[in-house]
């Protein structure tokens, strides 16, 4: 096949340190999002602060994330990704040196919260279409690498964060890791550049959809409606879990130290699910194995409810990262297969607003439940029912690569 124009084998390899760049920002933006769950006990004991409360700054992240997700999409097909990743490196730190500093739970949750969650969002939607745009063959296998940044986050930042705390103390942690974002993402902003322009697809080309969707054309279908919804689902279903997996762990009498070994190792097998799952894609493609990897989602979730050795939370952590981890790419491939490249930054963080949407639930839903009950059992019973759902939603996708001839006749109308 040959190359479409503007696709040069040093374009093509230049992409590659894009979907680096892009790794490295969903590593560092997500690790110290989701880092509140090493710090979650630390900063109730030193201050007092309700588990409850603090667990209500992860659920800001999320709501917060997922509404910035579509403006900053919408902003990098608009004005570029570079402009749209430095500014939230830059917010990114300013949020964690300010809750570092924080007198009072609301400037935590604000900070940590509002800030960091505006933060992170700027990240994955706009780096995800920016390296399919690069990258003209194994688009599937760039899209995974840079969502891999978050499975190996749990590796980096948390093991890391955990030291600091024990070494120093909170505070001091959450500032230093502010000032490390800053030195790693802000210099990684300025390697992200425009994919150079490529030429049409053939035709009978299958790569992409022909028609050129508008964005509310896009937004109307049923195709974005089910994978917002199954989406959604997924996180809803998985995101208490993770962000309790230490607390939980420490409730059943593991040592702090060994119950981020939990967590990291989920991470770590979370990092395998996206490359495991994306090949599986290509081979099978992207629904049946969406549906696939959900189905044991949950039903990991619901084995957490007879784990509490440290060998059992092993091997439950690898066979749930490699679910949870292994579903998040799929989306942005069925994104890319439905509605282009043209659109995507805009389509996909509408998506990921609606994946926000739904983890922003389990942080505080878990820490109710604990508050309440003084155990998690509820939370993984409620979970695994939302896990089942996403499973029917993700059924219901329609298996076409394209939306169906109306649908396009829509487009064409348009154009």
């Amino acid at each position: 096949m040959s190359k479409p124009a503007g696709f040069s084998q040093s374009g093509s390899s230049y992409g590659w340190i894009v979907v680096g760049a892009g790794a490295l920002m969903t590593c560092v933006g997500f690790g110290t999002m989701l880092s509140l769950a090493v710090f979650l006990q630390p900063i109730a004991t030193d201050t007092g602060w309700s588990v409850s409360g603090v667990s209500a700054a992860a659920t800001i992240d999320f709501l917060a994330m997922g509404f910035a997700a579509f403006f900053w999409g919408a902003l990098s097909d608009r004005f570029g990704t570079r402009i749209v990743v430095l500014a939230g490196a830059v917010l990114l730190g300013i949020g964690l040196v300010g809750a570092s500093q924080a007198a009072s739970l609301w400037q935590f949750q604000f900070f940590f919260g509002v800030l960091i969650g505006i933060a992170a969002g700027s990240f994955y939607a706009p780096m995800v279409a920016v390296a399919s745009a690069w990258i003209e063959h194994r688009r599937s296998l760039a899209v995974a690498l840079v969502s891999a940044g978050m499975g190996v986050s749990p590796l980096t930042i948390a093991p890391f964060a955990s030291y600091l705390i024990t070494t120093y103390d909170w505070r001091t942690a959450m500032l230093v890791i502010g000032i490390a974002s800053w030195a790693l993402l802000i210099p990684a902003s300025f390697l992200v550049r425009p994919a150079p322009e490529a030429a049409p697809p053939a035709s009978g080309g299958t790569d992409a959809p022909e028609v050129q969707w508008s964005v509310g054309q896009a937004l109307r279908t049923p195709q974005f409606i089910t994978l917002a919804l199954a989406h959604f689902a997924c996180c809803a279903a998985h995101s208490g879990p993770i962000f309790h997996m230490v607390s939980y762990a420490m409730i059943c009498g593991i040592a702090p130290l060994t119950a981020v070994t939990v967590y990291s190792l989920a991470g770590f097998s979370g990092l395998g699910g996206r490359l495991l799952l994306g090949v599986m894609a290509d081979r099978l493609g992207a629904k049946p194995v969406l549906v696939g990897g959900l189905f044991v989602q949950a039903m990991s979730v619901a084995t957490y409810l007879a784990v509490g050795q440290l060998g059992e939370f092993y091997a439950l952590s690898v066979i749930f990262g490699l679910a949870y981890g292994g579903v998040m790419p799929l989306y942005a491939v069925l994104v890319r297969e439905y509605f282009g490249a043209r659109i995507m930054g805009t389509v996909f963080g509408a998506v990921s607003a609606f994946a926000s949407l739904g983890m922003a639930l389990g942080p505080l839903a878990g820490g109710w439940v604990f508050d309440t009950f003084h155990a998690y059992n509820w939370l993984y019973v409620g979970s695994f029912a939302i896990g089942i759902t996403a499973v029917a939603v993700a059924l219901s996708f329609p298996s076409a690569k394209r939306p169906s001839q109306p649908s396009l006749d829509l487009g064409r109308a348009a154009a």
